[in-house]
């Protein structure tokens, strides 16, 4: 592939910083989209029981990548035993002018594809800097929304029937009160992965008609401005108002997004008991926050891990009109020549979404 843009992200730092088991020379970064530009010898012959891009990827044809590559042999595909991650010890990152995508037939997602035109309206009026949020972001905040709005322990609250009889059907005598069926949520880390979390929480809220309070977590000022369509608070307020809505009962279910342990400790002071925490941030500090006893006092539930990105691309493309604009979700374009610079800035918080065009001088 030719990289058109390859974007920075916030798990890059782990690297950065040197906690990512990286000791020589290498690229980072796991964000493309770009050019399709050679293609593998096995492209272009007999496709029968293999993935249909074998036939159809040409050279000159617009991809995004996912993080990871994978072959499609298990249900979850993100932690498929042949994938490596872009950007880790195991595969070369994408922050550079030409990428070589391993097992490209399961990885890629083929933005040329005529039939896009047929299922999506508006694919042709999305930016290209939109599209790259196909490949990590937006599948990511979809995953993490997806998790908290369909695990078990959500459900009672959604159906309006006690554990564990939302399995088996409403108990009329059983029935919750209408004050008791209102989901709350908070999301922790309004970067742009929680702001796409935020925007697929509330198209699924919407869709099924729910009653719903949300409330958004980050230290930056920057970030609640750009959180306009949701209550925005600081750490300090998020615990009382969140206890005063809800009369101390606090969060059905927490998305956590950061990646660090002060938001995973605030998680799970926010969560109900009973309650969900679903973490889709990368975690590098130990030890773990929490011990064995605080998940047992409260039955608290944690999900942890990778997106399966790869999987979620056609999911991700129906809501990528709502986060679209040519840089709705990006501070700044740049060079290499600038790298370093916005490597250090990012780092401090001074700056957010970045995309390198390697290109430019």
């Amino acid at each position: 592939m030719a990289v058109q843009f390859a974007g920075l992200c916030g798990s890059d730092l782990h690297v950065y910083r040197g906690h990512g088991g990286v000791d020589q020379v290498h690229t980072c970064g796991h964000e493309l989209i770009g050019e399709c530009v050679e293609l593998g010898a096995n492209f272009g012959k007999d496709v029968v029981g293999r993935p249909d891009l074998y036939a159809t990827l040409k050279a000159g044809d617009k991809v995004v990548s996912p993080f990871s590559n994978k072959l499609r042999r298990m249900p979850v595909p993100s932690r498929c035993l042949e994938s490596k991650l872009f950007g880790s010890p195991a595969l070369e990152g994408v922050q550079a002018q030409y990428v070589c995508v391993p097992i490209a037939d399961g990885t890629l997602f083929n933005l040329s594809d005529p039939s896009l035109k047929d299922k999506y309206a508006n694919v042709s009026s999305i930016s290209d800097s939109s599209d790259l949020f196909l490949g990590d972001i937006l599948p990511t905040g979809l995953f993490a929304s997806l998790q908290a709005l369909n695990h078990p322990k959500v459900l009672p609250v959604i159906l309006g029937t006690p554990w564990p009889n939302h399995f088996v059907g409403a108990i009329p005598s059983d029935a919750l009160q209408p004050d008791d069926r209102v989901l709350t949520f908070a999301i922790i880390g309004l970067d742009p992965v929680g702001i796409c979390a935020l925007i697929a929480l509330l198209d699924q809220l919407a869709e099924r008609q729910l009653r719903y309070r949300i409330v958004g977590v980050d230290l930056l000022d920057s970030r609640r401005e750009k959180m306009m369509s949701i209550y925005k608070m600081n750490i300090d307020e998020a615990k009382p108002a969140v206890r005063e809505w809800t009369s101390g009962v606090v969060c059905t279910a927490v998305l956590e997004i950061v990646g660090h342990n002060s938001a995973l400790s605030l998680a799970y002071d926010l969560v109900c008991p009973f309650g969900v925490i679903t973490s889709v941030g990368v975690h590098g500090a130990r030890p773990f926050p929490l011990t064995r006893r605080n998940l047992y006092d409260k039955n608290v539930s944690l999900d942890f891990g990778r997106c399966p990105a790869g999987s979620m691309l056609p999911m991700a493309f129906d809501l990528l009109g709502h986060v679209g604009g040519e840089t709705c979700l990006v501070d700044r374009m740049a060079g290499f020549n600038e790298a370093a610079d916005l490597y250090s800035a990012f780092d401090k918080g001074e700056v957010g979404k970045i995309l390198f065009n390697p290109w430019k001088q």
